[in-house]
C-alpha cells in the first residue's frame, strides 16, 4: 500500500542518509554476515542508479574483526574490544568494496566521532568532504570510530543513531532511513501480539518515549531510545526519519517506493539554517546556564538575547566561544546558545545589569552573555 506523504517525501529525498546497526549486518554468532551486506549492496545501488546520492553510516567493525580473527565470542575487555574493531574496519569497508566495486559504485571509508563533530572547523571539513564525496557519485560508508571511542564499545547500542541524525544534518538530507532489528516503533511491547506497528508518529515527546520497550519487557534506556533521540534531532531540523526492518529484503525500494514500510516521523516544521543546526542540534553543550522566569519569556517570546541580569546559576567547565545548555527555574532545557563568556565571568556577572559589569570585570567586553543570532530555542527547532 503507497502513502501520498511517503511518496512526496521520497520523491522529493534526492539525499538519503541510510543508517543500518550491528544487529542486521550480523549473524547470530556475532560474526559479519556478508551475504546480508551483498542484499543491502545491491539495494543501495539501485537507489544510486535512481540518481539519488547515498551516505551510509554504518555499524558492524566488531563483528568484522570477530569474523577475521575466528572469534565465537565477543570480547568483554576494552582493550581487546578496540583491537577487534580495528582489525574489522578493515574487512568492513572491504566487504561493502568489493559488492558495491562489481556493481559500479565506488565506496570510501569515513570514520568519525559525534564528539569530534563539536568544533566549528572540523565540523564544516567532514561537511565539505562527504559532500565532495557525494558529488563523485560514491557513496560514503561512515562509521564511529570504535577503536577511540569508549561508549560505542562499551554497551551494544551506541552512538551511532545519534552520528547518523548528525550526518543528516551536517549535509541536509532530507531523509535519514534507519535500518534496525524491528519493523519500526510499536504502541507496546513487540513480542505481545496485541501491541501494533504505529506507521506515523507526528511528534517525538515523551508519551512517545514511554512506549520503548527491550527485549525483555521493561523499560528500555538503549535500541529504540537512541533512535528515537536520533529522530528528534533531525526531525527538529526540518528533515524526515523512518524506521524499519533491515532484516526485510526490499526494504529500501518499498521505503522509496513511498510504501507503507516501517515507522514514518515527519518534519517538524521548516528546515533550519546550518548555523542553528549546528548550535542547537550538533554540539555537546559545555556547560549550563539556570534563568529567571523573565529571563525565559524574554528569550521565548519576545526574541531577546540572554542578559546577565537573568542568570541565576552557572554550571560546567566552559570558555568563551563553546555552546551551552540554557534550562529554566525548574531545570528544563529550553535553549543553547554560544556565550560571549566563560564560567568563572559568568560567576561574577549573573544578576547584574549589563552597566554593572564593567564595575565587575573592569570592562564590558559584550552587553549579551549570549546573543539572539546565537542561540536557538529548542521548541522552535
Amino acid at each position: 500500500m503507497h502513502d501520498r506523504v511517503r511518496q512526496e517525501i521520497a520523491t522529493t529525498a534526492k539525499t538519503i542518509v541510510i543508517k543500518v546497526g550491528s544487529r542486521v549486518l550480523t549473524s547470530a554468532d556475532g560474526t559479519l554476515n556478508r551475504e546480508r551486506i551483498a542484499i543491502l549492496g545491491g539495494e543501495l545501488h539501485k537507489i544510486m542508479a535512481s540518481g539519488r546520492k547515498v551516505a551510509l553510516v554504518s555499524s558492524g567493525a566488531v563483528g568484522a574483526g570477530m569474523s577475521r580473527l575466528d572469534l565465537k565470542q565477543r570480547p568483554t575487555d576494552l582493550a581487546k574490544l578496540q583491537a577487534v574493531a580495528a582489525i574489522g574496519q578493515s574487512a568492513l569497508i572491504e566487504a561493502y568494496d568489493q559488492t558495491l566495486r562489481h556493481l559500479g559504485c565506488h565506496v570510501a571509508q569515513v570514520l568519525l566521532t559525534a564528539d569530534g563533530l563539536d568544533q566549528r572547523a572540523s565540523y564544516l571539513n567532514v561537511r565539505n568532504t562527504i559532500l565532495s564525496l557525494l558529488e563523485f557519485g560514491a557513496i560514503p560508508v561512515i562509521n564511529e570510530n570504535d577503536t577511540v571511542s569508549v561508549d560505542e564499545l562499551l554497551t551494544t547500542f551506541g552512538d551511532n543513531d545519534r552520528l547518523a541524525a548528525l550526518v543528516t544534518n551536517l549535509i541536509g538530507a532530507p531523509l535519514l532511513v534507519i535500518l534496525s532489528d524491528v519493523d519500526g516503533l510499536y504502541d507496546g511491547d513487540p513480542s505481545n501480539d496485541q501491541s501494533h506497528l504505529l506507521s506515523t508518529v507526528a511528534r517525538v515527546d515523551e508519551s512517545i518515549f514511554s512506549l520503548v520497550w527491550d527485549r525483555v519487557g521493561g523499560i528500555s534506556q538503549g535500541g529504540m531510545r537512541s533512535k528515537l533521540e536520533a529522530t528528534q534531532l533531525v526531525t527538529r531540523a526540518g528533515e524526515n526519519v523512518i524506521i524499519a526492518s533491515g532484516h526485510k529484503v526490499g526494504v529500501l525500494d518499498r521505503i522509496l517506493a513511498g510504501e507503507l514500510e516501517g515507522t514514518l516521523f515527519p518534519a517538524q516544521g521548516k528546515t533550519i539554517s546550518p548555523w542553528k543546526r549546528w548550535i542547537g542540534l550538533a554540539v555537546q553543550p559545555r556547560g549550563q546556564l539556570k534563568l529567571d522566569a523573565g529571563a525565559r519569556r524574554a528569550i521565548e517570546q519576545k526574541g531577546r538575547s540572554l542578559l546577565a541580569i537573568g542568570i541565576v546559576s552557572a554550571r560546567g567547565d566552559f570558555s568563551k566561544g563553546e555552546i551551552v545548555s540554557v534550562i529554566d527555574e525548574h531545570g528544563a532545557e529550553f535553549a543553547r546558545g554560544l556565550t560571549n563568556y566563560a564560567r568563572q565571568d559568568i560567576d561574577r556577572i549573573q544578576g547584574k545589569r549589563s552597566e554593572e559589569i564593567p564595575q565587575v570585570l573592569g570592562h564590558l567586553p559584550y552587553k549579551e552573555v549570549i546573543h539572539r543570532d546565537n542561540m536557538v530555542v529548542l521548541d522552535n527547532v
